[in-house]
């Protein structure tokens, strides 16, 4: 069998992306709305974080700190996790590839020049990027009239080319973490409650539902070392400069470490799953 060529490699995958791209765009109209309505549970966020700060400091909340984080600081971290999620967030992917497991539709990767991984990575880039394309009115919509929040403005160049790929890489992190969970139907063709306690796990440890640095140590050091970090807080916490200088440079080798790591996992996992594969379904 002939080596595939750099020109095939690029073109393969770039027929997948739009391909992908097009059916996504054909019929994911809600995205705008969709993304819109996501936003509204801000509004109980910021009333919430008000009466916390209130609570430290009656006759001033906006001078308030909780972990370093004024109301203001707050309430942009809560925003820009929801950035971050919009990332790193694979609604479907695990469970998707249980299905083709368990139903037997896998058995066409196994025959074709394109293996589930890679075809399953660039439809889930497409996923992102008609996502976006859609979308971006309603965040740019929702950051301009939360303006005020960000009164730190814009960080600099370095830390702000360090957060863009930080979401990069969160992307790259969440898809192959996801995959790994999903391959594992190979083993166990039910992954359900596998899933829901990841998910639930993430929701807490990924700091979407509250900044990490309010954790007691040493949960908070703990914490600090797994992967599920950088799906939300990490990127969230570069933008606002909550961690900077040489933290920031280790952060950023953990997360492409971390990303290495999943990668090659999941490959692992991959090949190690098609050699006891039993062809189940139709």
């Amino acid at each position: 069998m002939n080596p595939i060529t750099w020109t095939e490699f690029v073109r393969t995958r770039w027929m997948i992306t739009k391909t992908a791209l097009a059916e996504r765009l054909a019929y994911r109209g809600d995205f705008a709305l969709g993304t819109l309505m996501r936003f509204l549970p801000v509004v109980t966020q910021i009333f919430l974080w008000w009466a916390i700060f209130q609570s430290l400091d009656p006759s001033d909340p906006n001078q308030a700190r909780l972990a370093g984080y004024s109301f203001r600081d707050m309430v942009a971290y809560y925003l820009l996790t929801m950035v971050g999620r919009a990332f790193s967030s694979m609604p479907g992917l695990s469970s998707s590839i249980a299905v083709k497991v368990r139903d037997g539709e896998i058995k066409r990767f196994l025959v074709q020049p394109i293996d589930l991984l890679t075809f399953l990575f660039w439809s889930r880039v497409a996923h992102k990027l008609a996502y976006y394309a859609i979308a971006i009115l309603p965040f740019a919509l929702v950051f301009f009239l939360c303006r005020d929040f960000f009164h730190r403005g814009m960080p600099d160049a370095a830390t702000f080319a360090c957060f863009v790929a930080s979401l990069i890489l969160s992307f790259v992190l969440g898809f192959y973490l996801e995959a790994c969970i999903g391959l594992i139907s190979f083993w166990m063709l039910e992954i359900s409650s596998l899933l829901f306690v990841y998910m639930l796990l993430q929701f807490f440890l990924s700091g979407h539902m509250f900044p990490l640095d309010l954790l007691p140590q040493p949960f908070q050091q703990l914490v600090g070392y797994l992967p599920i970090k950088y799906l939300a807080y990490f990127p969230a916490a570069v933008y606002l400069g909550k961690i900077q200088g040489q933290a920031l440079a280790i952060d950023m080798a953990m997360l492409v470490g971390w990303t290495a790591f999943f990668f090659f996992l999941s490959r692992w996992i991959f090949s190690r799953g098609v050699k006891r594969y039993s062809g189940f379904g139709g």
